[in-house]
């Protein structure tokens, strides 16, 4: 049997390393709030390879008294605290004392700092220069800083060394020793991102403080102190997001709420751009997300997530901030008061305003603009079908985009033929307009009489049946949404949004598996401003962006230069496509495979690319559509698993009308 037994330090130093040092990232978070505890007002971030191979932060900040730099190496010993008592009204970004003793233990370490009164009465060569009357030593006393040097937990005695006030810290070959850690580290790009998503915060928290990241010698960010938050948010995030900022503040029992939320003209598909802040430290907090989201209810679509920039200044009796190993969750004495002033000061701000969307109109030849109004009809249909022929008396030779007749799926266009034709005929104008202008057009010729529909000899027209037989089907869209279908079992209701997209994903699989989706360079390239983040990844995976029939390129420290895109998407919202494929692309900790990711990437472009509720079609778009949900496999069900038709029998009409006796 075994029996209980006290660990070494260097063990229960690593099991701290496990909870509080995951990654490089953190790290990085750590002595930086090191840093912003001890005051300093300008700090620099120096990375290799990610972070795996060199961590160095430099700041001007009170340092380390030289008699502390051993105990600020152990575990447990801290200058924040000093009882229980003290937990429950911490004023600092860190105060348990494991953070330095963590690292010590899984990295080459050494500590260099200088306090601005370095020249102690205890020190080694201010007692030599009094001794021997050499006032030289004594002044360079004042000058000098010491230094720790730590080998895995090896630590050796402090040193003299020369340095600026201030501390630096330099982390050497983090999970060296601990070969598995290092093993499950990801990619360089993925770690530098983690790190950029950590720097960011501490930027937008303390926007007076000057900051500067490097990365591999270059520099990512020069971020001079300011006094304007929105000054900051615009150098991380880019003009377009902070033209489209609603300030807001609210201040209630002591409790003190400002800061920024986004336009509903801009929101993302998750909740990584809420940014909240309680007394200057990042949080998480799942009531007052709530609170967000039900403030922008009926403002935003299903899915999306507003983005916020919010502070919260409240006093630090009323929040236990020691509730998570990282410090990002805390728990409130009264969080459903905070849930209240939150909501009322969103819906209150958001009264007063006017949300009206500003419609623009898109450049000729190019992407549309962010905002831009509704795409011509059917563009994506008209791109499947064959250019129309014309008989001799000028009329077409098929009422239908496709002749009613299904063709081979080898046979189908490529996509974007029909829309690069420009309207050149003043005639062709005329038909647009006509059709724009007889809406009610379509729903008349689904008039159905009370008497068999006779033939002008007198003979009775052809059957249902025949109809069927023919693939002649009679459909009818109802709210630009939906189609209605008559079937020889009854009715069929269609979304069309649903089956048009099941169709583009059919379409695209193959051709993505094989490399060969059709793509369109572009004669100037669109530029895309993102976070550093969303701009790591997506030059991290920009192999599969162009599988995919995406060009990607770098083109600065957060934007991304996009010079070729496939043919299907002509129409899209470029920049809005690349964000939302960075979003996509920002998985968990543990990311799917390259198979399952071109999968999801495909999903969402297939979507993108599909006809939308509220588009209205024209009959030939429509029995174009019908006649391709015939030539796909699977086209009961949309690549999300919603479906894409439902059939109202014959028989249960007749029940429900109380035919059937």
């Amino acid at each position: 049997m075994s029996r209980i037994h006290a660990l070494d330090v260097s063990v229960v130093n690593k099991i701290a390393a496990g909870e509080v040092i995951e990654r490089p990232a953190n790290v990085v978070k750590e002595l930086l709030e090191n840093s912003l505890d001890a005051l300093a007002t300008r700090i620099e971030v120096d990375l290799e390879a990610g972070g795996g191979e060199l961590i160095r932060i430099v700041d001007d900040g009170e340092g380390i008294h030289p008699d502390d730099l051993l105990l600020a190496v152990t575990a447990h010993a801290t200058s924040k605290i000093a009882s229980a008592d003290d937990l429950f009204r911490v004023q600092t970004m860190g105060f348990r004392g494991e953070a330095l003793a963590s690292i010590a233990e899984v990295s080459r370490l050494r500590i260099r700092s200088r306090p601005p009164d370095a020249a102690t009465d205890s020190s080694p060569m201010r007692e030599r220069g009094v001794a021997t009357g050499d006032p030289s030593l004594a002044r360079r006393a004042s000058l000098t800083g010491h230094e720790i040097l730590s080998e895995f937990g090896q630590i050796a005695p402090p040193q003299p060394c020369g340095c600026p006030v201030g501390t630096q810290i330099e982390v050497r070959q983090l999970f060296a020793n601990t070969p598995v850690r290092r093993k499950f580290l990801k990619s360089i790009g993925t770690e530098f991102a983690h790190i950029t998503e950590h720097f960011t915060r501490i930027a937008l928290a303390q926007p007076r403080l000057h900051l500067v990241l490097r990365h591999n010698g270059k520099v990512v960010f020069e971020l001079p102190g300011t006094p304007q938050l929105l000054d900051r948010i615009r150098l991380l995030f880019g003009n377009e997001l902070a033209d489209n900022l609603i300030p807001v503040e609210s201040e209630s029992l002591g409790v003190r709420m400002w800061g920024y939320v986004g336009h509903p003209s801009v929101s993302k598909s998750t909740r990584k751009s809420q940014h909240l802040f309680l007394n200057g430290r990042w949080i998480q907090d799942r009531s007052l997300q709530h609170a967000l989201t039900e403030a922008y209810r009926g403002l935003l679509m299903i899915g999306r997530q507003p983005i916020s920039f919010l502070f919260l200044e409240v006093p630090a009796e009323i929040v236990d901030v020691n509730v998570h190993p990282t410090k990002s969750e805390v728990r409130f004495a009264d969080g459903q008061a905070l849930f209240r002033q939150l909501l009322s000061m969103l819906r209150t701000k958001f009264l007063s305003l006017n949300f009206e969307s500003t419609m623009r109109l898109p450049p000729s030849g190019g992407f549309s603009a962010a905002g831009a109004g509704p795409r011509p009809r059917g563009v994506e249909l008209h791109a499947w079908s064959p250019p129309a022929t014309s008989t001799a008396d000028g009329s077409s030779a098929s009422n239908s985009l496709w002749g009613n007749v299904p063709r081979l799926p080898a046979e189908l266009p490529r996509f974007g033929e029909a829309e690069s034709q420009p309207v050149s005929d003043e005639s062709e104008i005329s038909n647009l307009k006509s059709q724009i202008s007889e809406p009610a057009a379509d729903l008349a010729s689904f008039a159905i009489s009370s008497a068999p529909p006779e033939s002008p000899n007198g003979d009775a027209v052809e059957t249902h049946a025949s109809r069927v037989s023919h693939g002649e089907l009679r459909a009818m869209q109802i709210r630009d949404t939906y189609i209605v279908v008559e079937t020889d079992e009854g009715l069929t209701l269609i979304d069309q949004h649903a089956l048009h997209e099941r169709i583009v994903y059919e379409y695209l699989r193959p051709r993505v598996l094989n490399n060969a989706v059709e793509s369109q360079r572009m004669l100037v390239p669109e530029t895309v401003e993102l976070t550093p983040k969303e701009t790591a990844l997506l030059l991290e995976y920009a192999d599969v962006l162009n599988q995919l029939g995406l060009g990607v390129q770098e083109f600065g420290r957060q934007t991304v230069l996009v010079d070729r895109y496939p043919v299907m998407l002509k129409k899209a919202n470029l920049p809005q496509l690349v964000r939302d494929l960075a979003e996509q692309l920002d998985q968990p900790e543990n990311p799917p495979d390259r198979r399952d990711l071109l999968d999801s990437l495909l999903h969402m472009m297939s979507c993108k690319a599909a006809i939308k509720a509220g588009q209205r079609l024209s009959p030939e778009e429509i029995d174009s559509l019908l006649a391709q949900r015939h030539l796909i496999d699977d086209a009961h069900h949309c690549p999300h698993g919603r479906p894409t038709a439902l059939v109202l029998t014959e028989n249960e009409l007749e029940r429900q009308f109380g035919r059937l006796g």
